[in-house]
């Protein structure tokens, strides 16, 4: 059998890359290609983990490592340090340390052999989990302090910086701070007067905005929101709530919480506007009374926005007859019915028409539920799907194409020195062989770190903007009568609803909603 090499970076080793040490993988790749040469250990694979995880559920490569090692596919897997398999809780160590012993997989590191079976080396290595935990909490309490002290000193705590600032070292010290970023600041001291003050109206009066409405007036602008994409309303209500623009900051705004769903642990982020604040070392962009009257309002009953009086079926150019794929129009009220009812056009189609408003409640809570299923759905790795991973698999995309590139240009300079006689014919060709093997192989690893790349960041923007947005939805669908804005909800999240019923209500059962309702939400590809 053949021998696993796996690659992990740590914080030291990201720390070195900061200082300019060069990349950490391709080293500790060549020290641990250059030791399996030596000890004559057949490579199999090699398994990057360029996601950043404190636990197993959160390294993918990992995952894979553990399964093939507990099926017996690997003689021994190398390593440059024990602590690199496993550094999270005790159970993700327990979960390591059974995996190679019931398997008799040998873990090879630069220092030592370790044999899961040698009474010896079982102990050796789970001291060594056990002293590499304790230094990694260790280290985080340190980090933690500091991180506290530097916020209640007012520096910039946070990874990256709110739409309208960019993040800065600040000058003879060791915090960050915040500069405004001219173009965007006029862009959220639009949102803001919109949202408090609201618009110049023909007849003098002022006509205030809602997050949808803002939202419209910004994409129909082109104006690119922080990722670059169109606005969303769940975007909008985010700089509205985030009191950085009033020259404060907040700690543990978004704090992790841990739920036991079923068997699982399912980890959220829920928002926390009374989380502590502290004056920031940076300029704010709004007044403080102009963030509080914001506040107010968002926590209060929602402004009234325009609306349009030709639109009264909020569920307009959305919901299609299943059976003959025609859009379903509303039908008002007559003597018999007295409500609206959705119906098919179609004359010879034989779905059953019902009720507009218990459409209307099956769909909310369709999206309500939609949404809890969907997450849990998602595979361990996409629950932990952040802008950090995205970030990383970006570098890991860069990397490979200089490296596609180098090798690219070695090429040319074989072609060259074959012309200028300094290779001959059979060096050049034997060149070239070993060339062309490394420009395929390079190739075939872009593209598959482009599709990961690819994928990532449609995990980030269900997670950080699409989902959001559907909650949202959820929790203030009925806190308006504005049909328009309704519609306008709807459509942001949904391509199309199916509807059918084939069985017309019982007497005195009129209410029941006894018809189906299947979504198409406009979920970001991947």
């Amino acid at each position: 059998m053949s021998y696993l090499m796996y690659l992990r970076k740590s914080r030291a080793d990201k720390e070195a890359e900061a200082r300019g040490e060069g990349e950490t993988l391709a080293r500790h790749e060549q020290i641990l290609s250059e030791l399996a040469a030596k000890m004559d250990l057949p490579i199999g694979a090699t398994y990057k983990e360029i996601v950043s995880g404190e636990t197993i559920s959160s390294r993918p490569k990992m995952q894979q490592l553990l399964i093939e090692v507990m099926q017996g596919h690997w003689e021994g897997v190398l390593v440059m340090e024990i602590e690199r398999l496993a550094r999270g809780d005790t159970k993700d160590q327990g979960t390591v340390a059974e995996a190679f012993k019931f398997s008799n997989t040998k873990i090879i590191t630069p220092i030592k052999t370790y044999d899961p079976l040698n009474e010896y080396d079982e102990e050796y290595f789970e001291f060594n989990l056990f002293m590499s935990r304790r230094e990694y909490k260790t280290i985080n309490r340190r980090i933690q302090r500091g991180r506290i002290a530097a916020f209640n000193d007012g520096w910039y705590i946070a990874g990256t910086a709110p739409y309208g600032y960019k993040k800065v070292k600040h000058k003879g010290d060791k915090g960050y701070t915040l500069d405004i970023v001219k173009e965007e600041s006029y862009i959220v001291q639009m949102i803001y007067d919109l949202y408090t003050q609201g618009e110049l109206q023909d007849d003098g009066s002022y006509m205030r905005y809602g997050s949808y409405q803002i939202r419209d007036r910004l994409n129909s602008l082109h104006i690119p929101s922080k990722s670059g994409s169109t606005w969303s309303a769940s975007t909008i209500l985010d700089v509205l709530r985030n009191p950085v623009y009033a020259g404060y900051q907040r700690w543990s705004w978004r704090k992790v919480q841990k739920n036991l769903v079923g068997d699982r642990i399912i980890e959220s982020r829920p928002k926390n506007d009374d989380c502590p604040k502290v004056k920031g070392r940076f300029e704010a962009i709004i007044t403080e009374e102009q963030f509080n009257l914001a506040q107010k309002i968002r926590e209060s009953k929602p402004t009234p926005v325009h609306s349009t009086n030709a639109l009264q079926n909020p569920l307009s150019g959305l919901v299609y007859c299943q059976k003959c794929g025609t859009m379903m129009t509303r039908q008002p009220s007559n003597t018999k019915e007295h409500y609206p009812v959705l119906r098919c056009p179609n004359s010879k189609c034989d779905n059953i028409s019902a009720p507009l408003y218990l459409i209307e409640q099956k769909i909310i809570e369709g999206l309500a539920d939609w949404s809890d299923e969907y997450e849990l759905e998602w595979p361990e790795e996409m629950q932990d799907s952040t802008e950090l991973s995205v970030s990383a698999y970006q570098n890991s995309v860069d990397s490979m194409q200089g490296k596609l590139n180098t090798i690219t240009k070695q090429l040319n300079s074989a072609y060259d020195l074959l012309e200028q006689g300094i290779y001959t014919l059979n060096v050049f060709q034997e060149r070239r062989s070993v060339l062309e093997i490394q420009k395929k192989e390079a190739e075939t690893e872009l593209q598959q770190l482009q599709a990961e790349l690819m994928t990532h960041q449609a995990r980030v923007k269900a997670k950080m903007e699409f989902l959001p947005t559907v909650r949202h939805i959820v929790d203030t669908y009925w806190s308006t009568d504005d049909v328009y804005v309704k519609n306008t909800m709807l459509k942001e999240v949904l391509e199309k609803i199916d509807y059918i019923k084939t069985e017309r209500n019982k007497k005195g059962f009129g209410s029941a909603a006894n018809f189906s309702v299947h979504f198409y939400p406009r979920v970001p590809k991947y």
